[in-house]
Parts: C-alpha cells; structure tokens; sequence
C-alpha cells in the first residue's frame, strides 16, 4: 500500500527538519539495538489527518506504558503531524511516527538521563484498488506466537514479520492468527467474522491491538444496524464464517473469501455485511 519512500522527502528527527537520505541515528540507539520504542501512523484523506486525536490518544498512552518521556503534548504532537503533512505537499498519504528510548550504552534496563529518538516522516498512500474489494483476499492460519503485551504498539515487530512472510510463503494475503484456540489478529491488522448476521471480533485484551478502526467498524456497525459483539471467538468459528474481513490503518476494511484454500462462506465473494461497512466507511472519509 505505500510505495518506496522518496529519499528527498522531508522527515523530522529529533527537532530538525531534514532529507530522508540525509536523517542518521547512532548505531546504540536502543530503538536499533532493542527495538525499545513505539510507533503510529496517522493516515491522510485530502490534506486531512484521519480520527487524528484516536491516533494520538494511542501514541500518548503507549509512551506512558513504556514509560518513554517526550516532553511532547497532545497538541504539540497534532502540531507535528499537520507540518509534516503540509511539507509532504501530499493529498493522501500517511504520517509514520516513532519513539525510541534513544542512544545509551548497552544495557537492558532503563538508562537514566537519556532523550527519546523522535522521528517522523510521511509517505504517499494508494487507497486499497477495485480489484482487492471487489474479489476479496485470501488468508491462511497460523499460530500467535507473539509476546503477551500485543496491546502495546511496539516497535518489536519480529513475530509479526514472521506471521506476515508465512502468508507469502503460502501464496496468501495475510494470516489469521489464533492464541489456545482463540482469535487474535493478522500479522498487522485486526479480523473480523460474521455469522447469521451479526458482526463479531475478539474483545479488546492484551492479546491484540487496538486498531483505530476496531472503534471505528464498531462505530459503523451501530450506524448501519448491525448486531455488533466482541468476545472470544474459537478456531472452529472461523472455519465456518459467512463472511471474513480486516481493517488497518492502510487497508481499510477488506474482504477475505478464500480461507486455508476454501470459500468463505460458500461462495467465495464478498458479503453483504462487509459492502454496507465498507460503503459506509468510504462516505466518512469523502466527506
């Protein structure tokens, strides 16, 4: 969804204002060498950050867990986003933003007196195409092998990468994720299932992140009268799913239709459900 960065774009780090090519940060940057630091992404419709303050709630409350001390407010961040936004020149796009506990000498407990890494930088975005809406994406599952704080958005993404290169081993789009026989998330976005009806996704725990749009398709459920209900979902309920999809900040809300090689629900194609959310998702950001 976001094609190679320009290396003469603009980026922040750490109060300057510089060329991608040109942002360097120290080799002992614990960001580098932990992957001690937490990230966001905002994405961009028209010149205008999208549900912005959810982001930046999420960013504030993920620095507080890490116990990461900016100096940043909530307004200072939004100043942030809006600059960067308008030195992109970019319409649609998204701002990628990262905290690291910054450089110290190699040690695993906290270092005392360091200032966090801030970086900042905004890449074009290409909305998900006709194709990927209008025939689906096909998902195999896999086993979450993730730590136990999945709620945090952490920079430390290897199990995520692990679980994102078995869908293109398998040929797929992405993964479905189960944690002792339970539903948990894709490799970087959240599932969601219908059945008889009736949206449901896992509840909000430690076990997954809280994607911006789980609110949001949680939001759009209640609009569009249908039968909203977050609790735990076994693997057998998946199998037998009318209709599958995933939402991220990138993605949207898409459908999935081909399920460890079967069709979902059926048929193979995109739901009812899934076509009133996503209609009534993209009259939000047009507007």
């Amino acid at each position: 969804m976001i094609p190679d960065t320009d290396p003469n774009s603009i980026v922040y780090l750490n109060g300057e204002y510089q060329r991608l090519a040109d942002a360097k940060i120290s080799v002992l940057d614990r960001g580098f060498i932990f992957g001690d630091g937490i990230y966001d992404v905002v994405p961009v419709y028209a010149g205008k950050p999208f549900r912005m303050a959810a982001h930046l709630a999420r960013l504030q409350r993920n620095l507080k867990i890490l116990r990461l001390e900016t100096g940043f407010t909530t307004a200072d961040w939004e100043a942030l986003v809006t600059d960067m936004i308008k030195r992109s020149g970019l319409s649609n796009c998204v701002v990628y933003i990262q905290v690291s506990r910054g450089v110290a000498k190699r040690d695993h407990a906290f270092p005392l007196g360091v200032k966090p890494t801030i970086f900042c930088m905004v890449n074009p975005f290409t909305r998900p195409t006709a194709q990927q809406r209008d025939q689906g994406l096909s998902a195999v599952s896999a086993t979450d092998i993730r730590w136990q704080r999945c709620d945090i958005k952490s920079t430390s993404l290897l199990a995520n990468i692990l679980a994102r290169q078995q869908a293109v081993d398998s040929g797929v789009d992405e993964v479905i994720q189960f944690r002792d026989g339970l539903l948990t998330e894709g490799s970087a976005c959240n599932i969601w299932m219908v059945k008889d009806g009736e949206l449901l996704a896992p509840p909000l725990d430690e076990h997954i992140l809280e994607g911006i749009r789980y609110r949001l398709l949680e939001e759009l459920a209640v609009q569009q009268d249908i039968p909203f209900v977050a609790r735990p979902i076994a693997q057998h309920e998946v199998d037998t799913a009318d209709e599958l999809m995933l939402t991220s900040a990138t993605k949207e809300v898409l459908p999935i239709v081909i399920y460890n090689g079967q069709p979902v629900g059926g048929t193979g194609r995109p739901g009812p459900i899934y076509r009133r959310l996503q209609a009534a998702y993209d009259k939000l950001v047009e507007l």
